[in-house]
């Protein structure tokens, strides 16, 4: 590693040319961790739902980008494509399709599956970074985005270095200090990058909607929730028995977000925050039962009952609905 900061540990875990991120894995029952989007096709049904109602109240044009960051294989803008020209087909002819993707591996397998999915009905441009995209009116959306940015380690006043896979506290970090006092935090994670992906989306784009789903809570938590993910075990990073050599770069690591790092990022970049709220809330009011009423007019039972059981894993508390929160910003042109 070129530096022992925890942040860069994480960095490279995830995100060097041989972190876990670099190519391609499975989610769901085969991967490492399930996701919504893993869960059921509906939940990108509630987002084009949501981004129509936003063509009808004028906030987007009928030509605006829609643009997802993160987007592993494609599946999340493939099910809202799919939903938009099953709700107002026009649509497809003249909004465009963004994915936000710094892996070359990753890229290509989303242009596969959208080749494999939509043929040259759907145009698919992508791009390695939000500085790269220029525009004027933007849906962007994205799904456990801010979990999965590097961290500094805090306890008591010290931030954590990394040696030989082994964390130690001793280390002085004014920055990392300054943001553990702001979020009343003793002990815990402090993401690292929040700051620097706000501002640039917010110069990316004259006028644009966020939304992002993730886990997490307003508050800070009041003690470490950092945990590897490794075919659905969760291992906490501190469990006395991990064997963080064998899990680096081969597993997924991540932590609970703290909502109002990422609200206070936003808004000192100019963009005001409109909501958080529990996922379960969010896909309603989105939409998500009319969607279900509208399938179960067109298809037979079993096919319906099989959908509606995926779908309600995404609202049920106890599953994805309430510990998963969808938060909501928005930039309007001066």
């Amino acid at each position: 590693m070129t530096n022992n900061s925890f942040s860069n540990y994480i960095f490279e875990w995830l995100y060097s040319d041989e972190g876990y991120y670099a190519t391609y894995k499975n989610i769901g029952k085969e991967g490492d961790f399930y996701t919504a989007v893993s869960t059921s096709k509906f939940f990108g049904g509630c987002i084009a739902k949501h981004i129509i109602s936003l063509v009808d109240e004028g906030f987007l044009a009928q030509d605006a980008v829609i643009c997802e960051i993160g987007a592993h294989h494609g599946y999340f803008l493939a099910d809202v494509i799919e939903f938009i020209y099953t709700l107002r087909p026009k649509l497809l002819s003249s909004l465009k399709f963004v994915i936000i993707e710094r892996f070359d591996d990753l890229q290509e397998q989303q242009r596969n599956y959208f080749q494999e999915s939509f043929g040259d009905a759907v145009s698919l441009t992508h791009y390695k970074s939000l500085s790269e995209l220029k525009c004027k009116n933007v849906f962007f959306v994205a799904n456990e985005i801010f979990d999965s940015f590097p961290c500094e380690l805090y306890y008591k006043g010290k931030t954590a270095r990394v040696e030989a896979h082994n964390v130690e506290f001793d280390v002085d970090n004014d920055w990392v200090d300054a943001k553990a006092k702001k979020y009343h935090k003793d002990r815990g994670e402090i993401a690292v990058g929040y700051e620097a992906f706000a501002k640039e989306m917010a110069a990316s784009c004259e006028k644009f909607e966020f939304m992002s789903f993730d886990y997490g809570e307003m508050q800070a938590r009041p003690d470490f929730s950092i945990r590897v993910y490794a075919k659905h075990k969760v291992i906490p990073f501190f469990d006395k028995d991990i064997n963080r050599e064998e899990l680096f770069a081969k597993s997924d690591i991540t932590y609970d977000v703290t909502f109002e790092h990422v609200k206070d990022a936003y808004e000192d970049a100019g963009v005001e925050f409109i909501e958080l709220k529990a996922q379960m809330v969010a896909l309603v009011d989105m939409g998500i039962l009319d969607l279900l009423e509208m399938l179960k007019e067109k298809v037979e039972d079993k096919i319906y009952e099989q959908e509606l059981q995926k779908a309600k894993m995404l609202i049920m508390p106890n599953f994805l609905g309430e510990r998963f929160k969808m938060i909501r910003f928005r930039k309007n042109k001066k």
